[in-house]
C-alpha cells in the first residue's frame, strides 16, 4: 500500500469521467444518470460470487460451533453493519449476541458523523478484545476504500485470537492487499460524486451484507422453502406473516392457523413442526433439536 496520506489512487477515490458535468445536469438527468451507475453493484456482486459464497458457508459453519458474527465499519460501513446486524432478531428470531455490529465511535456514530475516530487502528483492536473474540467466532472488517484503521486493527487482531476473517472492500486488491481468511472486493467503480462511497459502494456493500447474512440463516435452518419460519411474532404485521405462512404450508383456514400458533406460543417453525408431523409441541421441540432446527430435515427424519 502507497503512502496512506495520499489516497488518490484509490478506485473510490478518483473522478468519474460519465459525471463530469454533474452539477449542470437537470434533475431527470441526474436520476437517469444515478440508475445507469447503480447498475455496476449487480455486476460486482456477480464478479464476487465465490468468495462471497465462501463467507456463507465459514460463517455458518462458525455459528454452529458456538460462534459470533461481528460486523466491523467505520461511517458509511459501519451504520450498514450495525444495520445488518440489527435486522437479524426480528428476522430469524436470533438472540442480539448472535449478530454484532461494531462501529468506530460507538452507538452514537450512527448519528451523528464520527470520522475521526476511525483512524485507530488499535481502538479496533481494543473493540475485539472487548468482545472477547474467540476461534469459533467470524469478523467481517468493511472498509469502502480499504485502508480504515479502525478495520484494519479488528482484522488483525481478530486473526490473532484464531477467528475467522472475511474482508469486505470497494478497492482491488492490489491497491489495498489484507491478510485475511476470505477477501471479497466489490468493484463498481468511481463514485459520481467523487469520493462519496455512501453511494455506490454503500449500495454495494448492502447488497452484500444482505446476502452473507440471509445466506447464513438459510444454511442455519431458519427458513423453509423461502419462507421466514424463525421470524419473531412481536406485532401484528409480523403476526399476519406468520399466519399467512401457516396457512400456506400447511392448508389451515386463518382461525385454526391462530390456534395452532398460540399452541406453539407464537413460534412459526414449532407450529409447522406440530402440524406437519401430528405432534404435541414437547415432541415436536425436541425433533427439531434433535436436527438442529432444520425443519426440512426434521419432517423428514418422521417419514
Amino acid at each position: 500500500m502507497t503512502n496512506p496520506a495520499d489516497r488518490g489512487y484509490l478506485l473510490t477515490e478518483q473522478a468519474n469521467p460519465r459525471s463530469a458535468t454533474l452539477d449542470q445536469l437537470s434533475a431527470l438527468e441526474l436520476v437517469d444518470l444515478f440508475n445507469q451507475e447503480d447498475q455496476r453493484t449487480l455486476t460486482a456482486i456477480a464478479a464476487a460470487r465465490e468468495p462471497l459464497a465462501l463467507a456463507i458457508e465459514a460463517t455458518a459453519q462458525g455459528l454452529r460451533q458456538g460462534g459470533r458474527l461481528f460486523y466491523v465499519g467505520a461511517g458509511t460501513s459501519g451504520r450498514l453493519g450495525v444495520l445488518d446486524a440489527a435486522e437479524c432478531p426480528p428476522t430469524f428470531c436470533t438472540p442480539p449476541e448472535l449478530v454484532q455490529g461494531i462501529i468506530a465511535g460507538g452507538a452514537s456514530a450512527l448519528v451523528k458523523s464520527s470520522e475521526g475516530l476511525e483512524d485507530v487502528a488499535e481502538d479496533g483492536a481494543a473493540a475485539i478484545a472487548q468482545r472477547a473474540v474467540q476461534p469459533q467466532d467470524i469478523v467481517v472488517g468493511i472498509t469502502a476504500g480499504g485502508t480504515t484503521p479502525y478495520v484494519r486493527g479488528a482484522i488483525a487482531a481478530a486473526r490473532d485470537r484464531g477467528a475467522t476473517t472475511v474482508f469486505i472492500a470497494c478497492v482491488p486488491a492490489d491497491q489495498v492487499p489484507i491478510d485475511a481468511d476470505i477477501d471479497i472486493r466489490l468493484l463498481v467503480g468511481p463514485e459520481l460524486l467523487a469520493g462519496s462511497t455512501r453511494l455506490k459502494a454503500g449500495t454495494v456493500t448492502k447488497m452484500a451484507l444482505n446476502i452473507l447474512s440471509t445466506g447464513v440463516m438459510v444454511r442455519l435452518g431458519k427458513v423453509y422453502g423461502n419462507r421466514m419460519v424463525d421470524v419473531a411474532v412481536t406485532n401484528t404485521k409480523l403476526r399476519d406473516r406468520a399466519l399467512r405462512i401457516l396457512c400456506d404450508l400447511t392448508n389451515l383456514d386463518r382461525a385454526a392457523a391462530a390456534a395452532l400458533l398460540d399452541r406453539s406460543q407464537q413460534q412459526v417453525k414449532l407450529a409447522l413442526m406440530m402440524h406437519l408431523g401430528n405432534l404435541d409441541a414437547a415432541a415436536a421441540t425436541q425433533r427439531l433439536e434433535q436436527h438442529q432446527g432444520h425443519l426440512r430435515e426434521a419432517i423428514g427424519a418422521g417419514g
